[in-house]
């Protein structure tokens, strides 16, 4: 029994690096695969947003004297990269799919349309979103904050390196707590490091929950999108 039938699935740059410091870990864009293979042949219709912090991130690179447009755009590249990675590996296990970007490059993926990326889904097309929104400024979580309401998803995934949201960092403090829901304002006001400021009002704004959940557990996907308890729900109330 599926609890979302359409999820933006929002999969940070760094996971795509595995235990390398920079560039891509096969075994993770592999796992990436078999996970969203999987909730495709239940039916889910699956939009991703993939970050760049793998190989570029723009924040970063304005303490290496970027000027801050210039990084972003910077990092938005890096995310058209991880998109085609991760594409190339969905599409090899004969998932059709297709890279929709923000920054104009048609020789490379199509432009961001917002009827075609939904009539993608509706064709049972894996879509993932790259480029971030297009302007410097804005991250990538804002861009799946945009994105999932754009769509009409009916869930934000943000799938991370830890099973949800703690009160204090879980790899620093082994007596953090692990929240089941918290609500939007609870996430802002406490700084619980969710997503940015500009992701989470976007979201409470348009009433998109959003669920925070480990994807680096095989099958963990699948379990998020039938409603098991892997992570920390954000909600209105």
């Amino acid at each position: 029994m599926l609890k979302y039938n359409r999820i933006l699935l929002k999969l940070s740059g760094e996971a795509l690096a595995g235990n390398k410091e920079f560039g891509f870990s096969s075994d993770v864009l592999q796992s990436f695969a078999r996970q969203v293979k999987e909730v495709h042949d239940k039916g889910v219709e699956v939009a991703i947003v993939i970050g760049g912090g793998n190989i570029f991130r723009g924040v970063s690179g304005m303490q290496e004297g970027f000027d801050r447009v210039t990084g972003d755009t910077m990092g938005m590249l890096a995310t058209i990269m991880n998109g085609l990675a991760l594409q190339d590996a969905i599409e090899r296990l004969d998932i059709p799919t297709r890279v929709l970007t923000a920054v104009q490059m048609p020789q490379v993926a199509e432009p961001f349309i917002r009827r075609r990326a939904i009539r993608h889904l509706e064709k049972k097309r894996v879509v993932i979103f790259a480029g971030g929104t297009g302007n410097p400024y804005f991250t990538t979580d804002s861009c799946g904050a945009l994105r999932a309401v754009e769509i009409h998803a009916d869930v934000l995934a943000k799938g991370t390196k830890v099973d949800g949201i703690y009160d204090k960092d879980p790899m620093k403090f082994d007596d953090a707590v692990r929240y089941d829901t918290v609500t939007f304002d609870e996430a802002i006001s406490k700084n619980l490091g969710v997503m940015d400021t500009t992701a989470l009002s976007l979201c409470r704004e348009n009433d998109m929950p959003i669920i925070v959940f480990n994807a680096l557990e095989e099958g963990n996907i699948l379990k998020m999108v039938q409603g098991e308890n892997i992570g920390t729900v954000v909600v209105k109330k």
